[in-house]
C-alpha cells in the first residue's frame, strides 16, 4: 500500500467505536469467525438503496482492510435496490485518502478500478442491483447499510445472514460547504468500524 493510504489506515485505527456500535457490529464479527472456522469463503455484500455511497464505502474498506490484516478469503461486493451511479464525492474522498482510482468504463454509470496496492486486483466499483450477476447469488452476508434498503428488501435470496449496519447518508451535504468534510467523516466512520470488525478475529 502507498504511504498515504497506510497513514489513513493508521488514523482510522486510532478512532474509537463506542459500545452501542460495537453491539451492532458483532453479528458480522461472528459471521466471519464462523466462516473461518469452517475454512469457507467469506462473501459480504453491502446493500443500500442506490448503491452510490455507503454500500461502496463498506465494500471498498472491508476489502482493503482484509488485505491489510492479511485475511485472504474475504471477498466484498455491493448493490442496491436500484442502480444509479457511484457518486463523484465518494471517488474523490477515497482518492484523497490514498486510493488509486481510474475510470475504465464511461457512461451514465461509470465503472471504476479502485486499487489499494500495486499487486492486488482492483476493486471494481459501479452501481448495480444487489442481485446483479456481478454479485454472489448464495452463501453471502447481506449488510444493510441504510434503513430504506433494509425496509425495502424484506427478503434477499441466497443470503446466509442479514445484518443491519446502517449509516447516515452523506448525500445530505451535497453542494454545500460541508460536503468534503461530511464525506470524509462517513468514510472514516465506515472504515473504523470495518477495522474494528477485523481486529476482533485474532
Amino acid at each position: 500500500m502507498n504511504k498515504a493510504l497506510i497513514k489513513t489506515i493508521e488514523n482510522i485505527a486510532s478512532l474509537s467505536v463506542d459500545k452501542k456500535r460495537q453491539e451492532v457490529l458483532y453479528p458480522l464479527v461472528d459471521y466471519i469467525k464462523e466462516k473461518r472456522t469452517k475454512n469457507e469463503d467469506i462473501n459480504i455484500n453491502f446493500i443500500c438503496t442506490h448503491n452510490s455511497r455507503r454500500s461502496h464505502l463498506g465494500q471498498i474498506w472491508m476489502q482493503t482492510l482484509a488485505n491489510y490484516f492479511n485475511i485472504k478469503n474475504i471477498k466484498t461486493y455491493s448493490g442496491g435496490t436500484e442502480a444509479t451511479a457511484l457518486a463523484n464525492p465518494i471517488a474523490e474522498t477515497l482518492k484523497n485518502q490514498g486510493f488509486d482510482i481510474n475510470i475504465i468504463g464511461e457512461n451514465t454509470n461509470p465503472v471504476y478500478a479502485i486499487k489499494y496496492d500495486e499487486v492486488s486486483h482492483p476493486i471494481i466499483g459501479f452501481s448495480k442491483r444487489y442481485d446483479d450477476s456481478f454479485n454472489p447469488s448464495s452463501k453471502f452476508a447481506a449488510i444493510m447499510t441504510c434503513s430504506q434498503a433494509d425496509e425495502g428488501c424484506p427478503f434477499i435470496a441466497g443470503t446466509d445472514k442479514r445484518i443491519a449496519i446502517t449509516y447516515e447518508d452523506p448525500k445530505i451535504s451535497d453542494h454545500t460547504d460541508k460536503q468534503a468534510q461530511t464525506y470524509l467523516e462517513r468514510s472514516n466512520q465506515i472504515a473504523s468500524e470495518m477495522y474494528f470488525v477485523l481486529s476482533q478475529l485474532n
